[in-house]
């Protein structure tokens, strides 16, 4: 399970003081049927470590191992903070996701199933970029850690409605801290991203009484969006046109991670940002960055936990509506977030971290 190429850079890349002392790393190969993949295991003091499985084609496995030490760090911090009793964990799968098909596809997640198992309950795993509920019931043949199942296989299904529904909630609670009201009645929303999670969250705030403008790269996603809400939505050229877009409110990135950077902070017009997508601070002292323009963060992995918390719950016996009341309390956790940030003197992203690590450190003392 660990005959990978360049083992001395992936090394060098898993000790690396800055990846947050992983507990486990597991390197996973299977030569039948073209499987390499990565497990990073980055803390269980709160339970056994819960993440998805990306599929993606990464140039190295260095590169691949990085991502996993990443996601899997943050999702230690976003099962803490969303109040599961789950640790971090991340699996990546090395390979081009929609070139894989058919019976490569299925021995593929079947040897990926095995190695999970063979963990013995470490690690629980899940969908996440490039795979799929289907892909989870295939996995599922071979370990009994795998969530994100459909609900024929005794699954939750999509996961993106309660992602949209807590992202909702943390922006309702950034509403609350900032103008005093838990509403976006009259306020100016643009949603980068309108596929699985940012449709969902357009629909909650046309409900609430938003004006709501969007982009996407995929211009059919748009235009859906437009036709089934004649004149309620308008939609801006690209990202860039779409923060810098006079009277915007609130700026709600739900495409791919590293959205907020030195530019896009700068030409920003909105007061807040929240929204559904990963990582978006591209590099550290972007929060600050954010904190000095004026510009409310409502931290990613805290507002965006709703799928998480769906799919944590399948090891229960899923139930949509704990799961929803659940989610509900994002808007409590992320007014607590904020008020500490005023409280410490500190941005809301340090906030957030601080309350995380203090979990995790009480629960390692146990």
């Amino acid at each position: 399970m660990t005959d990978v190429t360049g083992v001395p850079d992936v090394l060098h890349t898993l000790f690396r003081s800055d990846q947050g002392g992983h507990e486990q790393v597991v390197l996973c190969q299977d030569r039948a049927s073209g499987l390499k993949a990565v497990i990073a295991l980055h803390s269980t003091a709160l339970g056994p470590a819960l993440g998805g499985t990306r599929f993606y084609p990464y140039a190295t496995e260095e590169e691949a191992v990085a991502d996993a030490l990443n996601l899997s760090r943050g999702m230690s911090y976003k099962n803490a903070m969303a109040g599961l009793d789950h640790g971090g964990g991340k699996a990546v799968i090395i390979g081009d996701s929609a070139k894989i098909e058919g019976r490569q596809r299925t021995e593929l997640l079947l040897a990926y199933g095995r190695c999970v198992d063979s963990l013995g309950g470490r690690y629980v795993t899940a969908c996440d970029v490039g795979t799929y509920v289907a892909d989870m019931d295939v996995v599922a043949r071979a370990t009994r850690w795998a969530t994100g199942r459909s609900p024929e296989n005794g699954g939750a299904g999509d996961s993106s409605v309660l992602t949209a529904f807590g992202v909702f909630q943390g922006m309702r609670a950034s509403a609350q801290h900032l103008w005093g009201d838990p509403t976006l009645r009259g306020r100016k929303v643009g949603v980068a991203g309108v596929g699985k999670v940012g449709h969902h969250l357009v629909e909650h705030l046309l409900q609430d009484g938003a004006e709501v403008v969007i982009t996407d790269v995929r211009e059919e996603s748009v235009r859906r969006i437009l036709d089934k809400h004649p004149g309620r939505v308008t939609a801006a050229a690209d990202t860039d046109a779409l923060i810098r877009t006079e009277g915007l409110d609130v700026y709600a990135p739900c495409a791919l991670g590293g959205a907020l950077n030195d530019d896009s902070v700068t030409a920003l017009t909105a007061t807040v940002v929240c929204g559904a997508a990963n990582n978006q601070l591209a590099h550290p002292g972007v929060e600050k960055d954010l904190a000095d323009h004026g510009i409310l963060y409502a931290p990613d992995y805290v507002v965006n936990a709703g799928g998480v918390i769906q799919v944590a719950d399948e090891l229960h016996g899923f139930d949509f509506d704990r799961c929803k009341a659940k989610a509900a309390k994002i808007f409590d956790t992320t007014l607590a977030i904020f008020a500490r940030a005023k409280d410490d003197g500190i941005p809301p992203a340090a906030a957030a971290d601080r309350i995380a690590e203090q979990r995790m450190a009480d629960a390692r003392v146990r």
